[in-house]
């Protein structure tokens, strides 16, 4: 087991995974910088532009709580620099969690047990979760153009304001993925010799403080609380795993 982890934490992982991380980051203040002189050109105020950056940037740092967490909660059996790889670039917790299990158990594992885990194992787990983000990066580069065209000649659904074919799959996507795992809790949660009941208390516990969150935000205007419910509720269910454990 410490083997594998020195081997997922090795030092030239972390450096590959640096210099990757370090290319985005020139890149990103490459864009910034030729977008802010593209908005000078068009004649747009420099002091609008300096605070739409200033606050972007403030915006994105309680969303980026959750990312953080995520990177802790794959580091502790993926190492740290595939997990903060993962959620670096174009990877998302709810996406890199799922399809790391997947994986795990397509190769014969239990899930994403440390004690499973060895070095044939993680290259696949790792190779599972590239292959399967680039789907999206893909259609964007190849679809997006046609799919904005359409948006663009169909104005009178977007004025109607009732939601479209894409909003309603995407509903009954997330549906039947929360069918599926929350399914899963239950069948561990069966009484027998190796029955779970944590993974049902934690979900419940989510679910719980996420419709709290939702309420605060939907009923009662609280819309700054947006940008950090989920890494709260996140940190609720966690504070709920470490209480139930100590008692169960």
């Amino acid at each position: 087991m410490n083997n594998y982890l020195s081997q997922v934490n090795a030092g030239s992982f972390y450096l590959i995974v640096a210099l990757v991380l370090a290319f985005i980051t020139v890149m990103c203040f490459v864009f910034l910088i030729k977008c802010y002189r593209a908005g000078i050109k068009i004649g747009m105020d420099p002091a609008v532009l300096k605070k739409t950056i200033t606050s972007s940037a403030t915006f994105t740092l309680l969303p980026s709580i959750s990312i953080l967490l995520g990177v802790i909660a794959l580091s502790g059996t993926l190492g740290v620099p595939l997990s903060w790889l993962r959620l670096s670039v174009i990877g998302s917790l709810q996406y890199e969690l799922n399809v790391a299990e997947i994986a795990a158990q397509s190769v014969g594992l239990t899930g994403l047990r440390l004690a499973e885990l060895n070095i044939e194992s993680f290259v696949t787990i790792a190779l599972v979760m590239t292959v399967g983000i680039l789907g999206g990066l893909f259609y964007t580069l190849f679809f997006l153009k046609v799919y904005l065209k359409k948006i663009r000649q169909n104005p009178k659904k977007e004025k109607s304001g009732k939601p479209g074919f894409g909003a309603h799959a995407t509903t009954a996507m997330f549906v039947g993925l929360c069918g599926a795992y929350i399914g899963s809790y239950i069948g561990k949660a069966v009484p027998r010799a190796d029955s779970d009941i944590m993974p049902l208390i934690v979900a419940i516990v989510a679910a719980i403080a996420m419709a709290g969150f939702e309420f605060l935000i939907q009923k009662k205007g609280k819309v700054s609380l947006e940008n950090f419910s989920l890494a709260a509720s996140m940190l609720i269910a966690m504070a709920a795993a470490v209480g139930f454990g100590m008692i169960l």
